[in-house]
């Protein structure tokens, strides 16, 4: 207890402020833990990055059509975990803030790692990853996958992937809306 408190008059038992506004994970080790939760405006957290939305505006297509003519699409990216928070703000601004995000390992072009612990040799070859699931009708998906590559990118191997992929049909669990009004 002495020693706590000799450290704690002299300063020297906390962080500074801004480590501990930053979190020490980001201000200690370099990386954002929890990168879906941002500081907004204000300066205090907000879960969606304080990312703006866009306006409830009517488009004007210079097709003349719908976007992604009238269907459902999924668009689904693997990014890297500390590119959620950007990938967020960018669907945000294309006006798809409705998403799902799931934790997932996965293998591609990004090269194995060897480490060793306890004098024995192992392989890291699959690489943590963040699943991004995004479901539109009013939006193209063409533009949704534009905004994500735009963020997601670092320009190294294991950026991750986009896919885009039909959606024959959806129902809004609360009131049984169906097609592309439940989405």
């Amino acid at each position: 207890a002495a020693v706590f408190g000799a450290l704690k008059a002299v300063g020297q038992a906390r962080v500074t402020p801004e480590h501990e506004r930053d979190g020490l994970d980001s201000a200690e080790h370099g990386v954002d833990t929890y990168p879906e939760f941002g500081l907004g405006d204000s300066g205090g957290p907000v879960a969606d990055g304080g990312a703006v939305y866009a306006s409830d505006s009517e488009e004007i297509r210079t097709d003349g059509g719908t976007p992604n003519n009238g269907k459902i699409k999924m668009v689904t990216a693997i990014v890297r975990p500390d590119k959620l928070g950007a990938v967020k703000s960018a669907l945000a601004e294309v006006g798809a803030p409705s998403l799902t995000v799931t934790n997932v390992s996965g293998r591609g072009s990004q090269p194995t790692k060897k480490g060793q612990w306890r004098g024995e040799e192992y392989t890291v070859d699959l690489h943590q990853k963040v699943k991004v699931e995004c479901v539109v009708a009013d939006i193209a998906a063409e533009d949704v996958v534009d905004a994500i590559v735009e963020r997601a990118a670092t320009g190294e191997p294991g950026d991750g992937k986009v896919f885009v992929t039909p959606v024959e049909d959806a129902a809004q669990i609360r009131n049984d809306v169906r097609g592309t009004e439940a989405v």
